[in-house]
């Protein structure tokens, strides 16, 4: 039938029962209208978000439409940007071995992960430094600076032990940058019980989460801001990380739900309790 009447099946089926045939282009205005809407709001969904947050709004529509009107509408692409390095490993301290890369994770406080980067306002640069759940991808806790030094991991640190207080055993896990190895930053990580875990030497995708997660940040919020000073970027940044990114933003790996709703969901118990920890083998290397 198809065939012989020239349409296609898709345009079949959405034929509505007893109407009249909509003129052709118009079945998709409103559908264009609310993914434009969306990629305003969050720039750098692709198709698989985008087609779940739809769904979410009550749109019964299929990923393949929603790639479609993405691609004609040109909304699948983004600028890309250099990278900066804000890691400096070329220090004696001491560094530990990586613990994260063998652990499997079945609830809240067994992995943290954290990682710094740059923020640039008009006259200056300023840093950031986070530290998320691995499990839930929540941002626990961060800091925003003038300074690179461990200060500003520190106070990071702090205040996410303060929020979660979890039980010894959690593993902490960052690169090998003076930051994070600072013998201050080290002594707070250990007078918690939390075990210190690191990246090997050259590798960042031992720290993927992270670096996953300030990729979005600087394509979501930061490359569509104008910071003008330091206090600005405070409140801007942190109404994006905990009004945003925690509570609105869909996680594929959550099963396109929020980190804040992901962790609403567990059941009470896993939401407070760590899982038994795999041994920690040989956690010191000499260096220097």
């Amino acid at each position: 039938m198809c065939t012989l009447a020239q349409v296609s099946r898709a345009g079949f089926y959405r034929f509505p029962a007893g109407g009249a045939v909509p003129p052709n282009g118009t079945a998709d205005v409103e559908l264009r209208d609310a993914i434009q809407r969306l990629a305003l709001e969050w720039p750098s969904y692709g198709w698989p978000r985008m087609t779940q947050e739809l769904r979410r709004q009550g749109w019964a529509v299929k990923h393949k439409r929603v790639y479609r009107l993405m691609c004609e509408d040109s909304l699948l692409c983004l600028r890309r940007r250099k990278f900066v390095v804000t890691t400096n490993s070329n220090h004696g301290l001491p560094v530990y071995a990586n613990l994260a890369t063998g652990m499997t994770l079945t609830g809240l406080n067994q992995l943290w992960v954290a990682d710094i980067t740059y923020i640039r306002l008009r006259w200056e640069f300023v840093y950031l430094a986070v530290i998320l759940d691995a499990y839930s991808r929540r941002v626990v806790d961060w800091a925003l600076e003038r300074t690179l030094a461990d200060t500003l991991t520190l106070q990071a640190l702090r205040m996410a032990l303060e929020e979660r207080r979890p039980a010894p055993g959690l593993v902490h896990h960052s690169d090998r940058g003076v930051q994070y190895a600072s013998r201050d930053y080290t002594a707070l990580l250990q007078e918690h019980g939390v075990r210190i875990s690191m990246s090997r030497k050259g590798n960042p995708y031992d720290n993927a989460t992270c670096e996953s997660f300030l990729k979005t940040l600087k394509y979501e919020e930061v490359y569509r801001s104008a910071y003008r000073d330091l206090g600005d970027a405070r409140v801007r940044i942190g109404e994006f990380l905990e009004a945003v990114y925690n509570e609105r933003r869909l996680h594929s790996a959550l099963g396109y739900l929020s980190p804040a709703r992901f962790e609403r969901a567990l059941p009470a118990p896993e939401a407070r309790t760590n899982a038994p920890w795999p041994a920690a083998g040989s956690a010191l290397e000499a260096t220097g």
